[in-house]
């Protein structure tokens, strides 16, 4: 058995282990030799005492890197035995000291450690160069461990290097400072070797020229038992973080397609581990600078199985993506098998260069193969793709990279008709842009953004089928962050919806590949690819250069130009990378003098150049003049801050050849593919205004910039430099060659994206934001290195909790508290749920972070000024990158001094915040900028401000401050603009020449816009001095300008309650080139004193708009104020606002209403107290007790004739009381006939079967609905009877006989009189005519009221007899909860409502019932609850039965749609549902196999069946006109109305499943906008208002069915003769008639208690109905002048017959009558007009004739 054999049984790891698994050693020597060994030194020590463990002296070993030193190469039968104490010391490197003078038991100093801990000299002295730097223990500490290591003693060195006084001492011993022992050679090089950079990268320390001593080992470590145990011991340790000091043997996983060029390579580098440079590594010492080059990596030979694909063995549908290419490259080739034949996640690892880009364009033909109709296509391509039914999104870096990879892809499949569209920084796609788009390429802010929102753009995140996210390395950067979120995002979607979303990452060549993998769900045996530098198409040689001097000292960057002005002259193209955008200016200049001082300058000219007159004429265009300058030496500049058109210029110019030596920023190398011979990276500082200081350049940007070396196609190799200080040698070395892992930046980004979840309603609570944190990269991370990303983890912490589930919960938890702590998100500790705030919501939408929300916080108040606002917005953290530069002193100066800065700057110019306020004025002002640094930071300044204001906007509306929000508005739009406020407002049409302008600002800058557009095109002219031609533009732009016109009225609702209804109306002639679709305006009530709103809306006119209506509801109190005022404003144009008061002195509000009726608590009646054995029978299969109300109200229904009104909750059993009045009636009266009224058609034939299956069959009383006019012909001639009909068929009747049919009935019963509209009223109207004279019975129903006193009166009910419960008072009690919403009504809201929904539905004990506001809506929310459930990881839903006996019930459903809801418990109705498929929905919820059902709005008043929770998804609906444009597919207009105040009384109906003083109790949720709020709880609360319709009617607004059965009411008479001067004036009795008639109506009595809700003045009532009588009569006033016979009567027409509302119509009110005279009242028994049979004339019986 071999020594080696041995020890690699002591690991417990295969006796067969490959070379790189063990170390080598002497392969002749076994078990027996190494016994004798330690037998040998045994004998030598016999009686040597054991050592205690403090006794112990130290070895700078651990046992098995001292097993290893012993066994070197060639072992001891061919090499040096192993040394023994007894010999001479074994030769030290140069500067060391012995480790084992002698014996064992020596005190060692600080130094000696080190040299020992360091056996390498260079690695020592690089640690004596860091310590004699001038940096403080704080900056060198991290390099120290990293010298130094985690292994052996390494902490414990660097503790005690750090301690005071140390360093200094170390370095003074050492002998290696100031010339001593120093190693550098002046003028020449050190001999070329092999490069060693650490002692941890190799096993052997020494080098093998030197002599090394024989050792006992037996001496050290001890017996085999010994060791084995040590061993043991070392492996049981805990190894999350720390490496073992030297190799460990492990067995490493083998992917199937990672292709390197060391078998060892990959495993190390994907798990992030260590290894050695390369071989052929050169290191060169020179006087100035110490480099170390790279070889090109070799390449990786070919597998067996590889062959390249030919682009002819792709599918057709390939073929034609690939022009003019024949074969796929090796990379390409590989990866073609997984990419377009399967749908697995992938993650592939290549070289810049290598293809990547078309590994993408595979993965997007796969998409396009799954879409292929089978049907014939007329495209071109021969193709029938659905293109609706996918998007496919590319998530590129920058926006440059964005752009380039646009037109590569729109090329590639432009001819399968396939559109790709670039959406990055501020852009927006329209609805119609994103449904013709199927490939989207943005960034990842850009998507984070978009998939922020659940609908509009959001919504492309539900058709989203591949997600391709190139440069994933990206994750290591602080944008890696958004990353994270997008890919959690995208993966919860795919895990909650079931869908099928492609996740392909891109990247260059990661050192934990398989993390990555891991994090992107890729499986790592078929989605995994990884390729080494070996793939690059041009090999390249890296070359690491280290120049002398302190890091930014001025030696250094002396000696750093010098080596740069080097490198370019060795006749390539060069690119310069540099860290700042004035360095390229400065650098290309230096190179460029250099080149003259050393006589080199024609050699950069590129003067010869076949075009290089052409560029030089061409970028003389160009204002930038130091590209000018430097263009003729062959230099060329390239930063973010230039113009695009220069940008694109120096592009062209260099990919031609035409510049030689380009200086340039990183943002090259990530967004254009412009590749060079050699790149240099001219310094590794970069300045980090984030942290405030210079950073190392990341590792990513070095790869990304080398990455651009090389041109494929012209050069067979790249050359790759990086320059920076001797102190980071050694670092850009390590984690270039050995790269670190990368790690996850999501913890800094993390409170934000828990913001964003949270409002988008995927996160509302703690252990729901834990699961997602587990998504993300970090937590793969957190797994697999707990220590980077947490303090004080215990060594266990995994053993004990392997998914960290405590670390991610107080990762959530801290950043929860954070965000409450901003006021974004409302935490609750206690039962760890999350809330969000209007601010939260407002940040997510705005991408704003919650540090500038603290700052909006503290600074923002309700009465600020412009100058504040903008100081505000300046001080938000999304500038903090803007740093004041001296050179940009004076230019900001001379801009804050100039009129272009109107506003006071606070900080001035030399605070960076009022840098960014200078800017922002200056960008509005259109200030031209000299400095090309200070025009980037103005762009970024402009855009970045147009967002935050408009959250800042949204901030006041939220709060209601009036002052700030109409200084805001104008504020975004002077940005938007690029106008003040105080210009005029015509300046921002761009149709107006500079001219025309600028002569209207001299001359008409006071003219209003109206003004303008009165005026004639002459008087324009004249007004602003120049001719018609230029007047008539005037007028055209005024005539085009936005504006709308507002006029109110005043409707109060109730005593404290005062609605107002605005109507906006456009007036300007629409633009569309102007306006594009819409234009939104805002419309507020605020205060009098214009600081805070009351109410506001968002109002959206439209081409074909004419007007739109809206109801502001406010609470005024018992003191309203003075007045309030009206405020319009656009939310586009500058100057097109309006303010206008509301007086309300003279407003009259209506009377507190009486306090409503008792529920007394008095015993529950039984059945039997109908005393009536027939009717107990009947009624006890529904009902057996009554309940509190009944209770109270059956006495008077039972027992009394009198008139009762009956005022009570909804679905409290109301219409049982009714019924008993009907008994009441067969009771006295067998053969009677009872009339009952319900208010709507659709609800006879209900009632009236409701009745019937009451009825004593043994009575034979019949029950018939009346809804045809021969169905009151058989009603005539029968008794016993109850007839169920409705308003507009009692309408239908003509006068004489509905007075014979009305004066038939024993008892009228008026059911829902809460839902009294102008036909319900007209029809109460022609009863009570009848009924008040006979003293007919008369029972009134409706819900609870707010004041059913006038409704009583008018139905001349006895205060005794009117019972008015609160909608509280009902036997089943309803609790109402109401979560209100900012969001506009939208598909947006109802996305956001789901989760709120699902929980609602999982806490409901019954079955719960869901309105929503239309049909579409209803299906939509029904497969959004079943995504929810899927989230939820809940599979059955809502089903209140198991699935397998559901499944056989729902095979049948013709809509398919249906299928998936009804399997999780939730079903929906809708319009046109197949009968079977209604009814088996219906079915089931009775049945409570499913617990959830979802109807459209409308479906409130015929939905037959009831749960005990109800849920409003959104309290609006959007009303569509019937009008249409051109494109008759389009409505014309689109309007949001508010759910009518009865259908949230009727939807309050469905929450309880009941009557029944026993039945549960019920459950509504409302969520609605949050001005909402108020008037539905009024209403839900206190009951409705209730007012008269007739006014309506009375303007000819009403129905036309409506309108004809007011006719028929009215006596035919013949309009008067139009007035004449030789004739008398003609009475118009026909307005006698209608106030006649007036008198009898509900109206009556409102205009009294409620005259401004009618438009009439207080005790001038009389005065403005005669005015509305006359709009009845506007289009018939007068017939010919002819006189008419028989118009002899003189009486009041009129005003005069206003006379006869004076008194009260049937309650002791004066009529007018033929004679003038009077009658006393109805009530008294007599009647009310002169009639011809006593008791039944009816109104305006002039003539003697009846009517009804």
């Amino acid at each position: 058995m071999r020594l080696s054999s041995y020890v690699d049984s002591l690991f417990g790891g295969p006796a067969d282990a490959g070379p790189s698994a063990r170390p080598t050693g002497t392969q002749g020597q076994d078990l027996g030799e190494w016994q004798a060994f330690i037998d040998q030194w045994e004998a030598e020590h016999p009686d040597e005492p054991e050592t205690s463990d403090e006794d112990e002296p130290y070895f700078p070993s651990t046992p098995w890197p001292s097993v290893l030193d012993y066994l070197k190469p060639g072992g001891p039968s061919t090499a040096q035995a192993p040394y023994s104490p007894h010999e001479a010391s074994p030769p030290l490197p140069s500067g060391a000291v012995s480790p084992l003078p002698n014996g064992l038991d020596v005190d060692l100093s600080l130094l000696d450690r080190l040299r020992i801990h360091l056996p390498v000299s260079s690695t020592f002295s690089s640690l004596i160069g860091l310590l004699s730097s001038s940096r403080s223990n704080e900056e060198i500490q991290s390099e120290l461990v990293e010298i130094l290591g985690f292994e052996g003693e390494g902490l414990q060195l660097v503790e005690e290097l750090l301690r005071p006084g140390a360093r200094d001492r170390v370095v003074q011993d050492s002998g290696l400072v100031n010339g001593k022992g120093s190693k550098k050679a002046s003028g020449t090089s050190t001999p070329r070797g092999q490069y060693l950079p650490s002692a941890r990268l190799t096993v052997n320390a020494a080098k093998g020229k030197e002599k090394k001593q024989k050792i006992d080992l037996a001496d050290m470590i001890g017996s085999s038992d010994d060791i084995a145990r040590r061993i043991q011991e070392q492996l049981e340790r805990p190894k999350a973080m720390f490496s073992e000091g030297g190799p460990r043997i492990v067995e490493q996983e083998v992917l199937p397609h990672v292709y390197t060029s060391a078998a060892s390579t990959s495993a190390s580098m994907s798990m992030g581990g260590r290894f050695a440079m390369p071989s052929g590594t050169i290191r060169d010492m020179y006087d100035t600078f110490e480099e170390v080059t790279i070889p090109p990596s070799k390449p990786v030979p070919p597998r067996i199985s590889e062959r390249p694909v030919r682009i002819t063995e792709l599918p057709p549908l390939a073929r034609g993506c690939f022009p003019k290419y024949v074969t796929l490259n090796r990379m390409q080739s590989i990866v073609q098998p997984t990419a377009m034949n399967t749908n697995e996640n992938m993650l592939v690892c290549a070289p810049t260069g290598a293809g990547k880009t078309d590994v993408a364009l595979m993965s997007i033909i796969r998409v396009l193969q799954h879409h292929v109709r089978s049907t014939p296509s007329t495209h071109p391509s021969g193709f029938d793709i659905d293109r609706d039914a996918f998007k496919v999104i590319y998530v590129a870096p920058m926006k440059a990279l964005a752009a380039e990879i646009t037109r590569k892809f729109g090329k590639r499949l432009a001819w399968l008709g396939i559109k790709v569209r670039e959406l990055t920084g501020d852009m927006q796609l329209t609805k119609q842009e994103i449904a013709e788009t199927q490939i989207i390429i943005t960034t990842p802010e850009k998507w984070d953004v978009v998939t922020r929102k659940p609908t509009g753009e959001g919504e492309l995140a539900s058709k989203v089928k591949l997600l391709i996210i190139d440069e994933v390395h990206l994750l290591n950067e602080e944008r890696g962050a958004v990353i994270e979120t997008i890919v959690a995002r995208t993966l919860r979607q795919v895990e909650s919806s079931q869908s099928l979303i492609r996740i392909v990452g891109l990247s260059a060549t990661l050192p934990n590949y398989i993390d990555v993998s891991d994090f992107l769900r890729v499986n790592r045996y078929t989605g995994l690819f990884f390729f080494d530098a070996s793939f690059r198409p041009v090999p390249l040689e890296q070359h690491f250069i280290g120049v002398a001097g302190k890091p930014r000292s001025q030696a250094s960057l002396r000696n750093m130009d010098k080596v740069v002005a080097e490198l370019v002259q060795e006749g390539h193209q060069v690119m310069v990378f540099v860290h700042a955008r004035k360095e390229t200016v400065k650098s290309a200049t230096k190179l460029k003098e250099m080149a003259l001082e050393e006589g080199m300058s024609t050699f950069f000219e590129t003067r010869e150049h076949p075009r290089f007159e052409f560029y030089r004429r061409e970028i003389s265009t160009s204002r930038n003049r130091e590209m000018k300058e430097l263009f003729d030496s062959g230099f060329g500049i390239h930063h973010a801050g230039m113009l695009r058109s220069d940008r694109n210029m120096m592009e062209k110019m260099f990919e031609d050849q035409a510049i030689k030596v380009l200086c340039c920023t990183s943002t090259l190398a990530w967004g254009v593919n412009l590749p060079a011979h050699a790149v240099i990276i001219k310094g590794t500082q970069v300045y980090d205004s984030s942290r405030g200081a210079f950073m190392d350049l990341s590792v990513l940007d070095v790869l990304q910039i080398f990455g651009r070396a090389g041109r494929p196609g012209y050069e067979t190799s790249g050359v790759g430099y990086i320059c920076t200080t001797q102190d980071k040698l050694e670092h850009y070395l390590y984690t270039i060659m050995a790269q670190h892992p990368i790690e996850s930046k999501f913890i800094p980004g993390m409170v934000d994206s828990l913001n964003a979840e949270v409002s988008l309603g995927t996160i509302t609570n703690v252990q729901e934001a834990i699961q997602w944190l587990g998504y993300t990269y970090l937590f793969v991370r957190m797994r697999k290195e707990p220590f980077i990303y947490g303090k004080c983890m215990p060594h266990d912490e995994l053993k004990d909790d392997p998914q960290l589930g405590n670390k991610r919960n107080e990762l959530i938890v801290q950043a929860a508290r954070q965000l409450s702590t901003a006021k974004m998100i409302r935490y609750d500790e206690v039962h760890n749920s999350f809330v969000i705030s209007d601010l939260g919501r407002i940040a997510a939408k705005y991408y704003l972070r919650h540090q500038t929300m603290e700052i909006f916080n503290e600074m923002f108040h309700p009465k600020m000024k412009n100058a504040d606002l903008f100081a505000m917005l300046s001080q938000a953290t999304e500038f903090d990158q803007i740093q004041v530069r001296e050179n940009e002193v004076d230019e900001l100066t001379a801009i804050l001094e100039s009129d272009h800065c109107p506003m006071e700057v606070k900080g001035g110019v030399t605070n960076k915040h009022g840098k960014v306020n200078i800017l922002l004025q200056a960008h509005i002002s259109k200030v031209f900028i000299e400095d090309f640094a200070l025009v980037s930071d103005a762009a970024y300044v402009a855009q970045n401000a147009a967002r935050i204001i408009r959250a800042l906007l949204e901030i006041a509306l939220s709060r209601n401050w009036a002052n700030d929000a109409i200084l805001l508005i104008d504020l975004s739009k002077a940005i938007e603009r690029r106008t003040w406020p105080y210009e005029h407002p015509l300046t921002q049409i761009p149709t107006l020449q500079k001219e025309t302008l600028y002569n209207l600002r001299r001359w008409a800058d006071d003219t209003e816009v109206h003004e303008l557009r009165d005026m004639d095109v002459k008087t324009a002219a004249d007004l602003i001095h120049m001719n018609e031609k230029h007047g008539a533009a005037i007028r055209d732009a005024a005539l085009m300008f936005p504006t709308v016109g507002i006029t109110h009225s005043l409707r109060p609702l109730s005593h404290d309650l005062l609605q107002i209804s605005v109507l906006v109306e456009p007036q300007f002639m629409w633009n569309a080139k102007l306006s594009g679709s819409i234009e939104p305006f805002y419309i507020w009530i605020q205060d009098a004193d214009g600081v805070y709103i009351l109410q506001w809306r968002n109002v959206l006119l439209r081409p074909t708009t004419t007007a739109v209506e809206i109801e502001f509801v406010i609470p005024l109190g018992d003191n309203p104020p003075e007045s309030l005022t009206i405020v319009s404003d656009s939310d586009r144009w500058l100057g097109s606002d309006e303010q206008r008061s509301l007086p309300l002195q003279d407003l009259v509000m209506p009377q507190p209403p009486p306090e409503s009726t008792p529920l007394l608590d008095i015993p529950f009646l039984h059945i039997s107290c109908f005393q009536d054995a027939q009717l107990e029978r009947a009624y006890r299969p529904f009902i057996t007790t009554l309940n509190a109300m009944q209770s109270q109200a059956f006495w008077t229904a039972y027992h009394t004739q009198n008139n009762v009104l009956l005022s009570a909750p909804v679905a409290s059993g109301k219409s049982f009381i009714g019924e008993v009045a009907i008994w009441h009636a067969f009771r006295h009266e067998p053969d009677a006939s009872v009339l009952v009224i319900v208010p709507s058609r659709r609800s006879v034939q209900e009632t009236a079967a409701r009745i019937r299956s009451v009825a004593p069959a043994d009575r034979k009383i019949s029950v018939l609905p009346l809804i045809k006019l021969s169905d009151f012909d058989k009603a005539s001639s029968s008794r016993r009877q109850i007839l169920v009909t409705s308003p507009s068929e009692v309408l239908q009747l003509d006068r004489k006989k509905a007075t014979a049919f009305l004066r038939q009935q024993s008892l009228f019963v008026l059911e829902d009189l809460h839902l009294l509209d102008e036909q319900y009223e007209l029809a109460v109207t022609a009863v009570l005519t009848v009924a008040k004279p006979a003293r007919t019975r008369v029972f009134g129903i409706a819900s609870s009221l707010n004041d059913p006193s006038d409704l009583a009166s008018w139905l001349c009910v006895d205060e005794a007899s009117r019972f008015a419960f609160y909608p509280s008072d009902r036997g089943t009690p309803i609790t109402l909860s109401l979560k209100t919403f900012t969001i506009p009504h939208s598909s947006t809201l109802l996305k956001a409502m789901i989760k709120p929904a699902y929980d609602i539905l999982k806490s409901s004990v019954g079955g719960a019932i869901l309105f929503v506001p239309s049909h579409w809506a209803a299906r939509s929310v029904a497969a959004d609850l079943v995504t929810q459930s899927g989230t939820e990881m809940d599979l059955n839903g809502f089903l209140g039965a198991p699935r397998a006996d559901v499944e056989p019930l729902v095979q049948r459903l013709r809509d398919q749609a249906l299928l998936e809801p009804l399997l999780h418990g939730i079903g929906y109705i809708v319009p046109r549902m197949a009968p079977h498929d209604l009814a088996l929905v219906l079915e089931l919820f009775a049945s409570g196999i499913i617990r959830a059902l979802i109807a459209p709005r409308e479906s409130c008043w015929t939905l037959p069946l009831r749960g005990q929770t109800v849920v409003l998804m959104g309290a609006q609906y959007a009303h569509y006109s019937d009008a249409h444009n051109s494109d008759s597919r389009h409505r014309a207009d689109r309007q949001i109305v508010n759910y009518s105040r009865l259908e949230l009384v009727r939807m309050q109906g469905y929450a309880t499943t009941s009557a029944s003083p026993h039945a549960a109790s019920g459950r509504m949720f409302v969520m609605c906008q949050a001005e909402q709020q108020m008037i539905i709880t009024r209403v839900l609360n206190d009951g409705l208002p209730l007012e008269s319709s007739l006014p309506t009617l009375l303007s000819r607004r009403s129905t036309t069915p409506a309108q004809d059965a007011l006719t028929r009411m009215l006596k035919t008479r013949i309009a008067p003769p139009r007035p004449q001067i030789n004739r008398p004036i003609v009475p118009d009795l026909r307005k006698r008639d209608m106030m006649d008639l007036i008198a009898w109506t509900y109206l009556s009595k409102r205009i009294r208690s409620n005259p401004t809700y009618y438009d009439l003045t207080q005790d001038f009532e009389e005065e403005g109905l005669s005015r509305l009588v006359d709009k009845w009569f506007v289009n018939d006033e007068y017939t010919d002048p002819a006189p008419v016979e028989g118009a002899r009567r003189k009486d009041k027409s009129g005003a005069a017959a206003a006379a006869a509302m004076n008194g009260k119509a049937g309650e002791g009110a004066s009529t007018s009558t033929r004679d003038g005279g009077s009658r006393d009242s109805a009530a008294q028994g007599d009647a009310d007009v002169e009639m011809e049979v006593v008791g039944d004339a009816t109104i305006g019986e002039a003539d003697g004739e009846t009517m009804a």
